[in-house]
């Protein structure tokens, strides 16, 4: 895995393009690491790619076979390294958006749908194909893939296992949009751009709030609303906001 900072963009990129960049536990552990050391104080973004043809063809299988974990080592290794990922991604206050260059099938499909935004090239394939070696989604992929697809689109992909085209995931809602192979570096930098003028901090409360009230009941959700408004009204952004404003001139943030 290469990790790259440079002006408020932290850029993460698989880096095992023989392996269709498929995920060891040390991969995964590393890339939660990778976002749970973003600070919005000096990054704006996290664009997570691939090198190569592939995203992520998911969990490395030649690992799985050789491992000689019992359940309850299995269980601390996958909440301190695939679960972490998903945990850091929706806990992050900085805004992450896959680049997806290929295809995106399993724990690869789980990091695309944990993202807050994902463009991805139009000859891509997703798929939560685990139940294929005899497993469930993981990296968030039970609490994630239903709330971006349904229940019942939810258990077609991961009981089925099939792969669907990139317009397929684009209107499952899998990813925001698909692009020409040659656009995709343009329309997230376009993306990116975006992001770096808008306020990180309350990107997080947003997050926050949007995570944080999905299955709550409505009163719970509102009471959970109204008390991150209030951090966000007490932020120099909001004040910042405010001003450019009434000052008819672009936010600073």
């Amino acid at each position: 895995m290469r990790i790259s900072d440079e002006d408020g963009v932290r850029r993460v990129t698989f880096d095992r393009p023989d392996a269709r960049n498929a995920m060891t536990t040390t991969v995964a552990a590393e890339l939660a690491d990778a976002i749970e050391a973003l600070d919005p104080d000096t990054h704006d973004v996290c664009v997570v790619t691939g090198k190569g043809h592939a995203f992520s063809a998911g969990g490395d299988v030649q690992m799985m076979a050789d491992r000689d974990w019992n359940a309850e080592e299995s269980y601390e290794v996958m909440t301190t390294t695939f679960g972490r990922v998903a945990e850091a991604a929706i806990e992050s206050s900085v805004p992450i958006v896959a680049k997806v260059n290929g295809d995106a099938v399993g724990a690869g499909m789980a990091v695309v749908a944990v993202s807050d935004f994902a463009v991805a090239v139009d000859s891509a394939r997703f798929g939560a194909a685990f139940v294929k070696v005899g497993l469930v989604p993981d990296t968030g992929g039970t609490f994630l893939l239903p709330q971006l697809l349904g229940l019942r689109t939810a258990k077609d992909l991961a009981i089925t296992g099939r792969l669907v085209d990139a317009d397929e995931a684009a209107k499952m809602d899998i990813v925001n949009r698909t692009v020409a192979a040659e656009e995709l570096d343009a329309a997230v930098d376009d993306l990116v751009e975006t992001l770096q003028k808008r306020p990180t901090r309350t990107i997080g409360l947003i997050k926050e709030g949007i995570h944080g009230n999905a299955g709550r009941g409505w009163q719970d959700a509102l009471d959970r609303e109204a008390m991150l408004q209030a951090r966000a009204y007490d932020t120099p952004e909001h004040e910042e906001g405010v001003s450019a404003f009434l000052e008819k001139r672009e936010p600073e943030f």
